[in-house]
């Protein structure tokens, strides 16, 4: 991760246009990860993300300033959550399920179609191409968004499908120690990770590549 990062800045100083490149295919990604949750809520009869102008594919709606600032020097970066009434919601408890997984579903999508349009692109165009670079890159951080969301860990979107199955009141105790301390246990696991060079991580990377190589050799 941390060798991540040094190249972002280093981008940033040293290949400008590449990294605004970079950084468009990670708006891309995040704008319909995060449209897709609100569309979601939205077609089980919540309007709370409607209300709130989240069911947008514009970028600045669903942009956090300091996740970004965060992408940009520590490597780590995310949007504003969508909003959305589970009360609301037209199956009470599959529901937030599939408010959840909208997001990643989506990435996985616009991976898919940025993958199959890089295989049609490289045919063409040279890898240094800054529009080969944009949908490769796009496909890679699809895919990686997508994995990276399904860890079952709070606030990511995999928790939910874990915490439906804890329902039970049986373990409500679980499911508040989920609720409260999954923020800090993600982030605590990010930083062993970087500092240790372990691998917890790095291993979503080595996933997202080997999609991008199935896709792109369909």
């Amino acid at each position: 991760m941390i060798k991540a990062v040094m190249n972002l800045i280093s981008l940033l100083f040293q290949e400008p246009l590449l990294f605004f490149v970079i950084m468009i295919a990670f708006l891309a990604a995040l704008t319909v990860h995060e449209a897709s949750h609100a569309l979601a809520g939205y077609m089980q009869g919540d309007l709370t993300a409607k209300r709130q102008g989240r069911l947008t594919l514009n970028p600045f709606a669903h942009v956090d300033f300091w996740g970004f600032l965060a992408l940009i020097t520590v490597g780590f970066g995310w949007g504003k959550p969508v909003p959305y009434n589970p009360y609301n919601l037209r199956y009470p408890r599959l529901g937030p399920v599939l408010v959840a997984v909208a997001g990643p579903a989506a990435n996985l999508i616009l991976g898919v179609v940025f993958g199959l349009l890089y295989r049609l692109a490289a045919s063409y165009l040279d890898s240094s191409n800054l529009l080969a670079i944009f949908l490769s890159y796009g496909a890679y951080l699809n895919f990686l968004l997508c994995l990276f969301n399904l860890i079952p860990i709070p606030p990511l979107d995999g928790s939910k499908a874990l915490l439906a199955l804890l329902a039970h009141p049986r373990y409500r105790a679980a499911r508040f120690f989920l609720e409260t301390q999954g923020p800090i246990i993600l982030i605590c696991l990010i930083v062993i990770d970087a500092l240790s060079g372990i691998g917890i991580f790095s291993s979503l990377s080595h996933g997202a590549n080997a999609l991008m190589q199935l896709v792109t050799s369909l």
